[in-house]
């Protein structure tokens, strides 16, 4: 960490080229000695990068920045308050802290939490940070998690981890057995020293499977950020012999929406099948990435078209974690008879349907956008349907 960065001036240079193109200020040169221009350069990415993923630390002076690997692979400050609601109590220890988001959002909602990392340089960055945001609640160590869990040998009310999903080549890896540290070597050193554990998983994971890895897994929160999947949060509880609650939460900025349900119940919950009836629903990503297809019906009392379509369909408009649509009209899947309809721009999305959306363009000749909506799906007879719809709030 080189303080000379936290000068005023440099400061001021930074904030007034964070528009500025980067290769026209790397062949122009910055207008100081003392410092190597690159790393000036580098705290304009990383605070470009920062500016809607990080808020606080963008709008907050003298924040020092780490190179822009770190700032894409930390988590959002709107994951980092959701994961900061699940947690409470005395203690907890982030054993991979990294730039130290998800600590600063913990220590809002316990009383003393202890960040290591294991990079000496991202270390003090992170220390540093905390002083200027006055999260005075964090004891910073430079240190590897799993040594400072064992050397310091005393119990936490929580342990967060967050692995590394990089091998030593740098390449994204996924796999809990593949990330570091080995979520399912240290699992049960985990619980020795916490009764809750939280694990944060890569979206790309396959729940049933990663269910079966972990001991004591007592709920799955998959989090959504306006509609994309970004997160898979386990919570293990000591002891913990019940079934697996999966609670689905996608965040926008004008609401959000949960939906709750026993990963158990799934596989045996009755499902009911129906025509399109007066109105569409589509669940959201993280509906969709839990697997609760069958759920929604039996929670929400709605219909499915097709066993494998998971679009869902009633005569009552209902509140529905996902969009939602009034359906205008259904018409076979035919090139002719779709030219009857005049359409010739429209928003076009398949749900168990043999072409992909470009080919459905390309065939049917239909631009991208407008106030239409397009189905394109497979019914409950296995017949191929176009659902018109215009979209409701």
């Amino acid at each position: 960490m080189n303080n000379t960065i936290l000068n005023t001036e440099i400061q001021e240079f930074i904030n007034s080229n964070l528009i500025s193109d980067i290769s026209s200020l790397l062949l122009k040169g910055v207008p100081f000695k003392d410092i190597d221009s690159k790393l000036i350069i580098e705290q304009i990415e990383a605070k470009k990068r920062s500016e809607k993923k990080l808020p606080t630390w963008f709008k907050t002076s003298n924040i020092y920045y780490p190179n822009k690997l770190n700032i894409e692979q930390t988590s959002s400050e709107i994951t980092a308050n959701y994961k900061s609601d699940l947690v409470s109590e005395k203690s907890l220890i982030d054993l991979t802290g990294g730039f130290g988001i998800d600590a600063y959002y913990f220590s809002k909602k316990v009383e003393t939490v202890t960040h290591c990392e294991i990079n000496l340089e991202l270390s003090e960055i992170v220390k540093h940070n905390y002083k200027v945001l006055e999260a005075d609640n964090i004891n910073c160590l430079n240190e590897n998690g799993i040594d400072a869990l064992k050397r310091l040998d005393k119990p936490f009310d929580w342990i967060y981890i967050d692995p590394s999903r990089r091998d030593e080549t740098k390449n994204k890896v996924f796999l809990l057995s593949d990330c570091t540290p080995d979520i399912k070597k240290h699992q049960a050193l985990f619980l020795k020293y916490a009764k809750h554990v939280m694990i944060k998983t890569s979206p790309l994971l396959d729940i049933s499977a990663t269910k079966n890895d972990l001991r004591h897994a007592k709920q799955l929160h998959v989090v959504a950020v306006n509609n994309e999947v970004k997160e898979l949060l386990w919570i293990l509880e000591r002891d913990f012999e019940g079934e697996l609650t999966i609670k689905t939460v996608n965040l926008t900025k004008d609401k959000n929406e949960v939906f709750e349900f026993n990963f158990g119940d799934e596989s045996n919950t009755i499902v009911e099948y129906s025509e399109p009836l007066t109105y569409l629903y589509e669940p959201n990503s993280a509906i969709l990435k839990a697997g609760a297809f069958n759920s929604v019906c039996a929670t929400l009392n709605v219909y499915k078209l097709h066993k494998h379509s998971h679009l869902y369909t009633s005569n009552e408009l209902i509140s529905f974690p996902g969009r939602r649509f009034r359906i205008e009209k259904v018409i076979s899947f035919n090139k002719k008879e779709f030219s009857k309809t005049g359409i010739q721009k429209a928003n076009v999305t398949t749900r168990n349907f043999p072409l992909s959306v470009n080919d459905i363009r390309k065939k049917l000749k239909i631009k991208d956008g407008g106030l239409d909506y397009l189905f394109f799906t497979t019914d409950r007879d296995n017949n191929k349907i176009i659902i018109f719809c215009s979209k409701e709030k």
